[in-house]
């Protein structure tokens, strides 16, 4: 991979010991997997929310 895949200019390789990555110093893309999904909490209701407030 010579170019990057967003903004086509060249890339540039950093490593560090046996790891080694690509990068482009235009964009900021970085040859790096991420997970693109959302894990978060569940959401509470307003109504749960005011039952707990006026309970405790």
């Amino acid at each position: 991979m010579d170019q990057c895949p967003r903004c086509q200019s060249p890339l540039e390789e950093l490593s560090l010991g046996e790891a080694a990555t690509v990068t482009c110093s235009r964009c900021g893309y970085a040859d790096v997997p991420v997970e693109h999904e959302r894990v978060g909490e569940e959401v509470e209701s307003w109504r749960d929310a005011l039952n707990r407030f006026y309970e405790g």
